[in-house]
């Protein structure tokens, strides 16, 4: 990359932008003309967010139906009042429900912005074509089916991603008391957002640990030691040194974390999320976790390591035997993608969700093997937040991985051109049959005469 390439790095970067909300506003249109009225959860935010506009904040006018902190509220009330005070609207058009939703759309643009510059700090820059694969990821993210469907409803998605990527991003660059009033904005949004707000001060954390393990092999290494033999030996030399690592008291004191308060959801150990989110992973991210290579390298390795395999297929398996609910939810709104996915595949036959287990695996290993480039602690950190945020829900929703997906994508290495093409390819298909569905195939219940519709 010549001297002029970072000038056409931001012009190709703003183009992208731009194009992306122009696309979006003609959406938005679309949904503003479709949808006059709140539809799914707005029945619960978009009432609380008017009140809240109106200037009635007591405690009594608050919907106890809501299971979220009035973080989306708050903020909406902030972006749309001083259109009435700058433009002279009326408190009926900024307490509008297009106004409120709009509040999303400004936050996707946001969203944008914070993907690219985290791409910026998180990837490397030496590579040739690293401007391109950047804002071609950027972009992909940015459109990503499960969260872009959001931006169009008054929902948490687009402001729980904002505030959770901007106090990552802060973090990174050694912020960290902004890191900390970012993320608990993110909380003041959904709850289980405490949970990135200790990932990202986990950053940290394995940063130290990652150069205290340098540290001691290259001790170790200089003193001749014989290295540990075993099939987990590497394990245990890791465990070994976080037990040594952890009792000092000098590093325990400044790697202390203050967890919050959870979920107000029902909780349970719901262990198979972990499946679904490796699922859901692979199937969004197949350009990168799929090809002959990768079921070759992983048929290999299971040969290679056949007991080791064959304990975890085990273990798997009990997991969904004695770990698998269904909340009342999923199997009563017909109008969720999950509702089919769990009905017409994971339910459709008992066995199937057994014969399921070794797609889980190789979902899985796939996976871990995308982050290889990553410290071990790293790795860690990012594997117990997730079990912690996705585990204890009870109810299987493609939202719950949003978040987690989208900081696994960041982190891997930046995919070559063609791979970026592929997915953004394909996330626009989703995103086209979505929308279209969503919009044109409407039904009805047999006792309600509301209009319902696929999301």
């Amino acid at each position: 990359m010549g001297a002029g390439a970072a000038p056409l790095e931001g012009y190709y970067f703003s183009a992208a932008l731009s194009c992306t909300f122009l696309v979006s506003c003609l959406l938005f249109s679309a949904f503003s003309r479709a949808l006059r009225e709140p539809y799914m959860d707005e029945i619960f935010h978009l009432p609380q967010a008017q009140r809240y506009c109106e200037g009635h904040f007591s405690l009594s006018q608050w919907d106890p139906m809501i299971t979220t902190l009035p973080g989306l509220y708050l903020l909406s009330v902030g972006v749309v009042k001083p259109a009435r005070w700058i433009f002279g609207w009326s408190e009926h058009v900024v307490c509008s429900i297009g106004m409120l939703r709009f509040v999303n759309l400004l936050f996707s643009v946001g969203n944008f912005y914070l993907l690219y510059l985290l791409f910026r700090k998180v990837q490397p820059r030496h590579k040739a074509g690293s401007s391109a694969q950047r804002i071609l990821s950027t972009l992909t993210l940015a459109v990503f089916p499960t969260l872009y469907f959001f931006n169009f409803l008054y929902y948490t998605e687009a402001g729980s991603m904002f505030f959770t990527l901007f106090a990552y991003l802060m973090c990174l660059y050694g912020n960290h008391k902004t890191s900390a009033l970012l993320g608990f904005c993110g909380f003041m949004f959904r709850q289980t957002n405490i949970v990135w707000a200790v990932f990202c001060a986990g950053n940290v954390i394995a940063q130290k640990l990652t150069e205290a393990w340098k540290t001691e092999l290259q001790k170790k290494k200089e003193e001749r030691l014989p290295p540990i033999k075993g099939p987990f030996s590497e394990f245990r030399k890791i465990l070994q040194f976080l037990l040594v690592y952890s009792m000092s008291f000098k590093n325990l004191i400044n790697g202390g974390i203050v967890v919050g308060d959870r979920s107000s959801h029902e909780v349970c150990l719901h262990f198979p999320q972990l499946f679904y989110f490796f699922s859901f992973t692979l199937f969004f991210s197949f350009p990168h976790l799929l090809s002959p290579s990768k079921v070759k390298a992983f048929l290999c390795l299971v040969w290679k390591r056949r007991i080791q395999f064959f304990v975890l297929t085990l273990v798997s398996v009990f997991l969904v035997w004695k770990f698998t609910y269904v909340h009342k939810y999923l199997l009563a709104d017909n109008r969720h993608y999950t509702f089919y996915v769990w009905r017409r595949v994971i339910q459709r036959y008992e066995i199937v969700k057994y014969l399921l287990v070794p797609v889980y695996i190789f979902a899985g290993w796939s996976i871990t093997d995308s982050l290889k480039s990553k410290s071990v602690f790293w790795n860690l950190m990012f594997f117990i937040c997730l079990v912690a945020v996705i585990v204890p829900q009870k109810l299987l929703e493609f939202r719950y991985f949003i978040l987690p997906y989208v900081i696994y994508r960041l982190n891997i290495p930046l995919p070559p051109i063609s791979r970026l093409v592929c997915e953004l390819g394909c996330y626009a298909v989703v995103n086209f049959i979505t929308f279209y569905i969503f919009l044109n195939k409407t039904f009805q219940w047999p006792n309600s005469q509301d209009t319902q519709r696929f999301m």
